[in-house]
């Protein structure tokens, strides 16, 4: 079985906003397209336009109805119904059970930065690194009977041929409504630690203890809409107390 290296100082990884997520899906296939030439090339597709498709997807975007809300301990407002775009790729845990089951050693975290990646040469395709994931976050190639995974970006980020700017994920890239983030989660001061930190951001299935390094950022509350229904009624406009250069747009605008 493989082992895993020292914590390491630099932990790279992903913040996803949960509020701001549209579902647009802009991340999947901007991730697919960038990484069908890149590092982990390439993500073979089968019977794309076909009844039965199935393909390699580092990340994927489920969708949820949320029900409506009472109010709870922790919150006495009532939240209504809500739609939740919930994106889904490998989390590069501190403590990843996909990479202490590899019997070969392909599955295997960096000590420089923490991205766990694949060494396709050493896979078997034994899906134990499937199995052990809680997340669903890898991905089996029946093409090329190997594992493959997000990895987040490697040959990207580190690129000196790309502006600084877009040393970055190709999702992160990509995402409309920026409701992706990309840093050293390991550095407290950094941007995405702070964004964490204000926002309480939490780790999926924390109670496994796999302690994963890319967060997300809960949905903010919501407003039911009841407060506008009882709003008082603005009172109307005295145009005639107004300064004569006022009350002269207003006679413009009223015609």
């Amino acid at each position: 079985m493989t082992d895993l290296p020292p914590p390491s100082k630099k932990k790279l990884g992903l913040v996803i906003d949960l509020d701001t997520c549209v579902g647009c899906h802009a991340c999947a296939v901007s991730c697919k397209e960038w990484n069908a030439g890149g590092f982990a090339a390439p993500l073979t597709d089968e019977q794309p336009y076909g009844k039965d498709p199935s393909g390699v997807w580092f990340n994927r975007v489920h969708s949820y109805e949320v029900a409506a809300t009472e109010g709870c301990a922790s919150s006495a407002t009532p939240q209504p119904a809500m739609t939740l775009h919930f994106p889904r790729s490998c989390l590069h845990c501190e403590q990843p059970a996909c990479v202490t089951v590899c019997p070969t050693g392909a599955s295997y975290k960096r000590a420089e930065d923490g991205i766990v990646l694949v060494d396709e040469d050493k896979c078997i395709g034994c899906k134990l690194c499937s199995w052990a994931c809680p997340y669903g976050a890898r991905e089996y190639s029946p093409v090329e009977g190997v594992m493959k995974k997000c990895t987040l970006c490697v040959d990207r980020i580190y690129n000196e041929n790309l502006a600084e700017s877009e040393r970055q994920p190709a999702c992160v890239q990509a995402c409309p409504t920026r409701a992706r983030h990309f840093g050293d989660l390991g550095d407290p001061e950094s941007k995405v630690s702070k964004l964490v930190a204000e926002r309480g951001g939490v780790d999926l299935l924390p109670q496994l203890g796999y302690q994963p390094v890319n967060k997300y950022l809960p949905p903010r509350p919501r407003r039911t809409g009841e407060a506008s229904a009882v709003a008082p009624q603005a009172e109307p406009l005295d145009t005639a107390a107004l300064p004569p250069v006022l009350r002269w747009l207003d006679r413009v605008l009223s015609r």
